[in-house]
């Protein structure tokens, strides 16, 4: 347990954290300039790449290409919260969510058309699908932690630093699995753009990560019914993997389906929370 500890510390430690967090940067600067010179390229003639809408026209798209790189240190970030309580690693998935959908409105607003019927267009009406769904996220996620409230400390015995352990080896298992899966990904966003393919880039990188998430929590559930018999708690954290699940199959859907599963997702991690704090504060009789 002791050589668990110790290395978590050394795999998730500050001056690791520190060095990773500087390498994304470095990416995710080089990337926009990249990403900007290949705009110029394209706009000129010089090369043809052709992705889709304006992905390679408009300078405003080169936003996109820095987020992605920081969507990979917040998944780094989930991953370091895994050993936390099971709502505080939730409501970082939550947050990654967002900031997908605020790097898709990156995408989105160079194809606003404004010439005609704004809503005719329906890249306006997508754009706007974001905007909204952005918002009612944003808020949902600020009901969700207020709900949790601040995180209580529990008391540790034996048997939670044995479960804690386990979270801590899933949580090393899963940063080489993330970075092979960050390479893959940006191999496919490449080969997308100089192929030309429809590839739908918007959730690339986390459609398989929220899968491996949705398949790492259900171990976790099944291993703290060795470690816990209270039904309130079981119920809330089956609750949270039908929320990532529903997260999960958002990024199958498109256009409003997308959005809506979305909101639905984190809704119903929001009522499981409130409906669990309720249950908790109820005192069993016998």
């Amino acid at each position: 347990m002791i050589t668990i500890d110790l290395l978590f510390e050394k795999v998730f430690s500050k001056p690791i954290q520190k060095r990773f967090e500087k390498f994304i940067l470095i990416l995710a600067a080089s990337g926009f300039l990249i990403h900007l010179f290949l705009i110029f390229l394209n706009t000129y003639s010089v090369i043809e790449i052709n992705v889709g809408g304006e992905f390679l026209n408009n300078p405003i798209s080169a936003l996109y290409t820095p987020f992605s790189f920081i969507l990979v240190y917040e998944a780094f970030l989930l991953i370091y919260y895994l050993p936390n309580s099971f709502t505080v690693s939730v409501v970082k998935g939550y947050e990654i969510i967002s900031l997908v959908l605020i790097r898709k409105i990156f995408k989105d607003v160079p194809m606003v058309d404004l010439s005609n019927d704004f809503l005719i267009n329906q890249a306006n009406i997508q754009f706007i699908y974001d905007l909204v769904g952005f918002v009612i996220v944003f808020f949902l996620i600020y009901l969700f932690k207020t709900t949790a409230g601040k995180p209580k400390t529990p008391k540790i015995d034996n048997k939670l630093k044995k479960f804690i352990s386990q979270k801590k080896i899933i949580s090393i298992l899963l940063v080489p699995v993330l970075l092979v899966l960050a390479i893959l990904s940006f191999y496919d966003w490449v080969n997308s753009l100089f192929a030309g393919s429809q590839t739908n880039i918007d959730f690339l990188f986390f459609v398989d990560f929220f899968t491996i998430l949705i398949l790492v929590d259900v171990l976790l559930l099944l291993i703290s019914f060795r470690y816990t018999e209270r039904y309130s708690q079981l119920i809330r954290n089956t609750g949270f993997i039908i929320s990532t699940i529903m997260l999960r199959l958002s990024f199958a859907a498109t256009g409003l389906t997308s959005i809506i599963l979305l909101i639905a997702g984190i809704l119903f991690g929001v009522v499981i929370l409130a409906v669990y704090k309720k249950m908790e504060k109820v005192n069993y009789l016998g």
